[in-house]
């Protein structure tokens, strides 16, 4: 690997040259694990997620399944050690500190890695992970250019490794239970989605107080661009990366995937038939580049049938938290709530106004989508949400089983998808379409 400069590496990851760049040992030693070997895992990326989230999440699962973690790539020091230290701490082993991924994957140690970087390092971290033969937990987004998107999928299809997207929701039994009950045909098609996520934190996705810690001479600034444009080194693009375009798009990276690919799983719906988009930075003046609000709309359905379908409006702002989070389904029979995690009749057809129509009324019957003594996942000894506890558990389990995970490749190139679209729409303000033979998004689609 000392042999191999950073570009030839970059260069094919992205093109997808099987075992170019890579150690060819390293292939051979984690392609196949036991099943009562050892798991060695490395953490791409020491982020706060990483930290505060997926971590817990693994170790919350570790003994029993046999895993651990054995190295920390980091390219900037303090988050390294600061890693190593930590993870010591949590186990009692400290884990080795390695520069950057080339000399993560040098190493014979690594089977797996958990990826936690920036949004838009995620595929490309992700593609240079299963190329040199290991199985990845990736956080989502996925990835926010198709360039990105199409290098993943083709790299996991190619080396047929074991990657997790942490779209976590798909590991929830609640989730479970609803796509479930959608799919059984008892709830009726849907006609209508409306999805929310409002927060009012000025400090969201703000590091005022790490932002000074960091100088260019402590990490490696190049690497961190990896291939987006070269632009002078700046610690807040750094370190608050969700506020600019191109390292995040912000609202859509963060948290329209989430819900977006709740549509795809329940639907089997593959993307969206076209999307539109609005908003602007209307309260947060602090230099960022990505909207503080906006609601973009997206047109769902049969890609062969346009008279079939129905509309999704997922309207989100960063400046006042009046509706929280929600998650709408909506059936002429009434409503899925994935927030009160129930189904009720509300807003499905009365008999008065059916009667006009000599219809018969259709109103749902009304039910949780888990009781209470149903399944109940909890990380409170953790500090890991029960959904990413669980979709962790089950990454690890498929790590061992070689089953295909909950939130698979494909689950996360059809929100990558989505999120391309919607950047496209943000950014020229046009509808968008897509072109699915060039697997590319369509600017001005009809």
């Amino acid at each position: 690997m000392s042999k191999v400069t950073r570009r030839t590496f970059m260069q094919a990851a992205g093109a997808g040259v099987a075992g170019a760049a890579i150690a060819s040992s390293s292939s051979s030693y984690a392609s196949v694990i036991g099943a009562n070997d050892r798991v060695r895992v490395g953490l791409v990326g020491y982020s706060d997620r990483t930290r505060s989230s997926l971590v817990p999440a693994f170790l919350r699962s570790a003994d029993a399944l046999n895993f651990e973690v054995v190295a920390v790539s980091d390219i900037w020091s303090l988050r390294r050690e600061a890693g190593a230290a930590h993870i010591e701490k949590l186990t009692g082993k400290r884990p080795a500190a390695t520069r950057n991924n080339e000399e993560l994957y040098a190493r014979k140690d690594v089977d797996a890695v958990i990826v936690g970087t920036a949004d838009f390092q995620h595929a490309q971290h992700a593609v240079e992970a299963v190329r040199s033969g290991r199985d990845a937990y990736v956080e989502k987004p996925l990835a926010n250019t198709m360039e990105d998107a199409r290098a993943i999928r083709q790299a996991v299809k190619e080396t047929g490794r074991i990657v997790q997207i942490g779209t976590q929701r798909r590991s929830e039994p609640v989730y479970q239970r609803a796509c479930e009950y959608i799919k059984s045909g008892r709830f009726g098609d849907i006609v209508m989605v409306e999805m929310t996520w409002n927060v009012n934190q000025p400090g969201r996705w703000r590091r005022p107080d790490v932002v000074p810690t960091l100088r260019e001479q402590d990490t490696d600034w190049g690497r961190y661009l990896l291939n987006r444009p070269f632009e002078p080194f700046d610690p807040r693009k750094y370190l608050e990366f969700r506020l600019f375009w191109p390292y995040s798009s912000g609202i859509p990276d963060q948290w329209l995937v989430h819900q977006i690919d709740t549509v795809h799983w329940f639907t089997g719906l593959p993307r969206p038939r076209s999307v539109v988009a609005n908003g602007g930075i209307y309260l947060w003046k602090d230099g960022r580049r990505n909207w503080d609000t906006m609601t973009a709309v997206f047109d769902y359905g049969p890609l062969d049938d346009p008279s079939k379908g129905f509309q999704v409006v997922y309207s989100s702002r960063m400046t006042n938290s009046a509706g929280d989070v929600k998650e709408l389904y909506y059936s002429n029979g009434g409503t899925l709530d994935l927030d009160k995690n129930r189904v009720t009749p509300g807003g499905g057809l009365q008999a008065r106004e059916a009667a006009a129509m000599k219809m018969p009324p259709n109103l749902l019957a009304e039910e949780a989508l888990v009781s209470a003594a149903g399944p109940v996942t909890t990380a409170a000894d953790t500090g890991a949400d029960s959904a990413t506890t669980a979709n962790m558990r089950n990454w690890m389990e498929c790590v061992r089983s070689r089953k295909t995970p909950n939130a698979d490749i494909e689950a996360g190139y059809s929100h990558s998808v989505a999120l391309c679209m919607t950047i496209a729409a943000v950014q020229t303000g046009q509808r968008i379409g897509f072109d699915d033979a060039k697997q590319d998004v369509v600017v001005g689609a009809r």
